[in-house]
């Protein structure tokens, strides 16, 4: 994550914060007095959040759990050659 000061923040807030959209990359902001702060997408937020709900959710991650072990055990669903085709084609 890169880091800046708030004054070069603040001189050209314009681009940084087309910055962070554009590259999806959080931006720290120090302060000299205070707390530091971070500067993120909405979307990129959205997503995080989106993140840590299922982390936090034993009942998804018991899916995974789950979803993962029948992968590895190549018992899951196998669609098939339509449904690929169909899933697959632009």
């Amino acid at each position: 994550m890169n880091s800046i000061s708030v004054n070069q923040f603040r001189n050209n807030l314009k681009s940084h914060i087309e910055q962070a959209i554009n590259n999806h990359e959080p931006l720290k902001v120090n302060r000299r007095a205070g707390e530091d702060f971070i500067v993120i997408s909405a979307e990129d937020w959205e997503r995080e959040q989106e993140t840590l709900h299922i982390l936090q959710s034993k009942y998804l991650m018991q899916q995974i759990d789950d979803s993962l072990k029948t992968y590895k055990n190549q018992q899951g669903y196998q669609p098939t050659a339509e449904e690929l085709n169909e899933i697959t084609r632009f």
